[in-house]
């Protein structure tokens, strides 16, 4: 009389290796979409910034456009740390990748603090030797296209986040939506500026210089 005694081995199987959900699936390409959709909104507005900025010296718009890209490239530094960290053991390394995470987390935190550096010292530098700023409205215009632009991100990635239930989306939106307040300290010193205040620019600098900070 044979005995089955492999009778719950589909059993075990299943349940060890159920594939994802359809539902769960498209959740992460969702928010997969969403994250590239929003850095490339964020890498063209602070590419318009940053081209205006060498325009009209404007430190405060260089700082925010430095913000901005800043944030495209920890995004990318991010996805490839996921991206290496789910690759499989292999003989040369065989704890796995899972270290690669820690390794984006310090780009992250390098590229935050060379743009903050970069920011604070051109706007000390302009403060202390009382630089011009020219091309006041072509300033105004680019710092408003900053504003819309983060203001457009944390809508749509806060729209997705909503829909597919994503506590991280929705913080990122959020983390986009006060970005905008950084576009608006750029667009506030240029005003000051066209006023007949010209220290207005490099303050602006230097307080968005400490929003990159914290």
């Amino acid at each position: 009389m044979r005995h089955k005694s492999h009778s719950h081995g589909p059993t075990v199987e299943m349940s060890l290796g159920d594939p994802p959900r359809h539902d769960e699936v498209e959740h992460r390409k969702a928010a997969n979409r969403a994250l590239l959709v929003s850095a490339f909104g964020l890498a063209v507005t602070g590419g318009i910034e940053l081209a205006v900025a060498a325009l009209t010296h404007s430190v405060g718009l260089l700082g925010d456009a430095l913000h901005n890209l800043s944030d495209v490239s920890t995004s990318i530094l991010v996805f490839l740390g996921f991206w290496v960290s789910k690759r499989p053991a292999t003989s040369s390394y065989p704890y796995g990748y899972e270290r690669a995470e820690d390794i984006a987390g310090i780009g992250v935190a390098l590229a935050i603090w060379a743009s903050a550096i970069f920011a604070g010292y051109e706007s000390v530098l302009k403060l202390i030797h009382h630089g011009a700023t020219t091309h006041l409205g072509w300033g105004m215009a680019a710092a408003t296209v900053g504003i819309a632009g983060n203001q457009a991100v944390a809508w749509y990635k806060g729209r997705v986040g909503k829909r597919i239930q994503s506590s991280t989306l929705i913080a990122d939106a959020r983390h986009s939506w006060l970005d905008a307040i950084s576009s608006f300290g750029a667009l506030v010193g240029i005003v000051l500026v066209a006023l007949g205040f010209p220290l207005g620019d490099p303050i602006a600098g230097i307080a968005i210089t400490l929003m990159i900070c914290h």
